[in-house]
């Protein structure tokens, strides 16, 4: 499936987003026009978390402080298979979920 993007997270890996996830992604509101916002929050996000049931899932967030509080923080949710990350979904939401990354 072609790429919409391709970029490197902070510890060197590889992350895609594909287009079907990008055509999904643009059905959640204030999407359409957030590539680069999420290419963003991937390089320099305010935080990143696990999925506390599946450890490959890592979510990265960053506050963007033009936004609604109600929607403060992008959101990120990357998979990672074979040291390849993924995007999974992306989306504007007021809190952050997940356990805290391991340092």
């Amino acid at each position: 499936m072609p790429n919409i993007f391709e970029i490197i997270d902070k510890t060197g890996r590889k992350i895609r987003l594909t287009q079907k996830q990008w055509k999904h992604i643009q059905k959640h509101p204030h999407m359409h026009n957030s590539l680069e916002r999420i290419k963003e929050t991937i390089k320099n996000y305010t935080s990143i978390k696990y999925d506390e049931f599946n450890e490959k899932v890592n979510y990265f967030y960053k506050e963007y402080k033009d936004i609604s509080p109600r929607e403060r923080y992008l959101f990120v949710s990357v998979i990672y298979l074979n040291e390849n990350g993924f995007i999974i979904t992306s989306f504007y939401t007021n809190k952050m979920t997940g356990s805290k990354w391991k340092t």
